[in-house]
């Protein structure tokens, strides 16, 4: 189940956009107790969805992607952490994301005629069946808007603004 992402209305202009984010945030007023806690406060908030704060991901570029094993006192038992570096849309500061405990991830490769992944275009926090965090990120470059997904599966998210010293 998917609320504000592509497939669900969000190109489709005002209306349908505007009923997309009112069925999300039922959603997540309806879930709250099953959201891990920052994930649930970065969705809420007043500003991780709105392009106007410098803060929020949208038309933000990737400039750095991390995928690590943590250690763990047998090598199964070793977890994932994944940690992405954005230039914030209005190219003032970086935002950096990180899933401190990764159960599961699905990157989607680019297209042959893509030259990088272009601006994060939408993204939205679900829970999963197995209780985990769920983060869905479309990205999208040129006149298409062609998308590539990526899907994080986590136990939270950490997400920190760091401003450029020259833009204060």
């Amino acid at each position: 189940m998917v609320f504000i992402l592509s497939d669900d209305g969000r190109d489709d202009g005002y209306p349908a956009a505007k009923t997309a984010f009112e069925r999300y945030e039922t959603y997540l007023a309806e879930s709250q107790s099953a959201f891990p806690p920052r994930a649930y406060e970065l969705a809420t908030s007043d500003w991780f969805y709105n392009p106007r704060d410098h803060r929020c991901p949208h038309d933000a570029w990737l400039e750095s992607l991390q995928i690590s094993k943590r250690p763990g006192a047998r090598t199964r038992q070793r977890s994932c952490s994944i940690a992405l570096r954005l230039l914030g849309a209005y190219h003032d500061g970086h935002i950096e994301i990180t899933y401190p405990t990764v159960y599961a991830y699905s990157l989607q490769e680019l297209s042959a005629d893509a030259t990088s992944h272009g601006d994060w275009r939408y993204d939205e926090f679900r829970v999963s069946d197995r209780g985990h965090l769920i983060h869905e990120i479309e990205w999208a470059y040129g006149a298409q808007r062609k998308a590539f997904v990526w899907m994080i599966e986590a136990d939270d998210i950490e997400f920190r603004w760091v401003p450029k010293p020259e833009c204060g």
